[in-house]
């Protein structure tokens, strides 16, 4: 797609991102799922502590479930009304190892939630209708020029905020060498005419290196900004993408 002007590949620092959010990645508790109205949503609840569910650019308005008529062995959804979100607990009790509920939204949406229960840390699903939410991601990215937009997108990614209407999906690929290099795909931000790709890049040799995003940048990127520029002999640190929406395959 045509772009006014090339955007710089800069480090994190050039573009101006407050320290502390350097080197942060998303938090990997989290689950990002995309569906359409009427569809089935699997995920994972945690068997002890809350979870919670949380709509992108809607609010969940009622949920429906069947109660087993005993405290002991019935799951409960909480409603939050300020933000529209749901919370769901399970009872020490609670036998069965997995639950399932619809809920219907604000904007009519109906989804069906089937759940495992796992012995994990307190959750967060997060669910994105594209019928819903393309609206949103073009009036998020038209808001500033494109080169403005590259760096409020790689400003969200490094601060771990959900951006509305984009479809944000958690991935943990496998680490793949790259010369010196070893570069892990973790996280992407679909939006609208932008997709943002969250890295992790480790050296892997036994020399301190710098940094290049001229040489790093694959073909197609409008911005790359690095957490540090210098890395130690097998130190890390992340990397935040920015691209058009059709310059790679989203899987």
């Amino acid at each position: 797609m045509p772009w006014p002007n090339p955007i710089s590949r800069l480090p994190l620092s050039g573009l101006a991102v407050a320290a502390a959010l350097a080197g942060t990645t998303p938090a990997l508790a989290d689950q990002f799922k995309q569906a359409a109205d009427g569809a089935a949503i699997d995920c994972t609840v945690s068997q002890r502590e809350l979870t919670r569910f949380a709509l992108v650019e809607d609010q969940f308005a009622s949920v429906s479930k069947i109660s087993s008529g005993y405290p002991y062995n019935d799951f409960a959804v909480s409603n939050e009304p300020l933000r529209g979100d749901i919370y769901v607990s399970i009872p020490e009790t609670f036998a069965a190892r997995s639950i399932s509920f619809f809920a219907t939204t604000k904007k009519g949406q109906v989804y069906k939630f089937a759940c495992r229960i796992e012995a994990v840390g307190a959750q967060q699903v997060f669910i994105t209708n594209p019928a819903l939410g393309q609206s949103a991601a073009a009036r998020f990215e038209k808001a500033t020029a494109p080169e403005d937009t590259a760096v409020r997108l790689i400003r969200a990614m490094a601060s771990d905020e959900l951006i509305e209407g984009y479809e944000i999906r958690s991935l943990g690929g496998l680490p793949a060498r790259v010369g010196d290099f070893e570069i892990q795909l973790v996280s992407d931000y679909q939006g609208a005419a932008f997709t943002g790709k969250v890295l992790r890049i480790a050296n892997r040799t036994s020399e301190p290196v710098t940094l290049d995003a001229d040489a790093l940048a694959p073909a197609g990127t409008l911005a790359l900004a690095f957490g540090k520029d210098e890395l130690a002999p097998g130190e890390a640190t992340s990397a935040y993408l920015v691209t058009g929406a059709g310059a790679f395959s989203h899987d």
